[in-house]
């Protein structure tokens, strides 16, 4: 799904009552809360690594290179043919730069270490999540090999030999790698957008959090599964923050406060 592409009518509703719910810093009395809403969410600062990635995308969209595809999730609403140009992967497929400088600002915000990315593509997303800190680890997922060889030569470009790519079907890989680590700080959740695989996911990454760690979600309005989804995270015993920011949504794991669902403007 593109982002800011509303294309269907419940996603519309959805949207409309979204902006309705949604507060801004005022209506924050968490500490924490208030801080990571005004210094990260709201925080529209740039620096020279966003501008690289930024220029990065700008040659993918003019790349007419034709691969194919590989899609173990629920596949697209635009494309029907599994061969497509990466210039239309990159338009369609990829997050606009304002997630990526969220995901960046989040992990340098919390200090972060060891980050889960479910769902490569041609990696500009995921190149925000290595710029943020060189010195952090990366393990990203992408079931599609000539997607991960794109994006490879695309952390190449930008130096990073921080991030490594798991290539195969998430539904066996992920489960392995979250076995070989000893704890998660962020996961950013792009790998499948149906209710049983999402969940499951959650679930498998749930096993290596600690007090501090955030997971983000995308697209929690993308389908009537996908809302699911969203509802059973946000009411899991052991989500005390949730925060809905339509497009995406974040959870914290804080034991020290009580449990809480915000619902903000981005």
């Amino acid at each position: 799904m593109t982002f800011f592409c509303l294309n269907h009518p419940k996603m519309v509703l959805d949207f409309i009552k979204y902006l309705f719910k949604s507060k801004n810093e005022h209506s924050l009395h968490s500490p924490f809360m208030f801080d990571f809403y005004t210094k990260v969410v709201k925080n529209k600062t740039k620096n020279s690594h966003f501008t690289i990635i930024e220029n990065l995308r700008k040659s993918l969209l003019k790349n007419n290179q034709i691969i194919e595809i590989t899609d173990f999730g629920a596949g697209s609403k635009i494309h029907k043919s599994n061969l497509r140009k990466i210039k239309d992967i990159a338009k369609n497929a990829e997050k606009p730069v304002k997630f990526g400088r969220l995901f960046y600002k989040i992990i340098q915000y919390c200090d972060y270490q060891t980050i889960f990315d479910l769902g490569t593509s041609l990696g500009i997303t995921t190149s925000f999540l290595g710029l943020s800190d060189k010195k952090n680890q990366i393990f990203t997922f992408e079931g599609c090999p000539n997607t991960a060889k794109i994006a490879q030569q695309n952390f190449e470009k930008l130096n990073l030999e921080n991030i490594e790519i798991i290539v195969g079907n998430i539904d066996e890989t992920l489960k392995k790698q979250v076995e070989k680590i000893k704890k998660i700080d962020f996961v950013f959740f792009d790998a499948n957008h149906r209710y049983e695989p999402t969940i499951r996911y959650f679930e498998t990454c749930l096993s290596k959090i600690h007090e501090n760690s955030c997971f983000v979600f995308d697209d929690i309005y993308w389908s009537e599964e996908m809302k699911e989804a969203w509802k059973t995270i946000k009411n899991h015993p052991k989500v005390m923050i949730s925060i809905d920011l339509f497009w995406v949504g974040i959870v914290f794991f804080r034991t020290n406060q009580p449990k809480q669902h915000f619902t903000l403007r981005f």
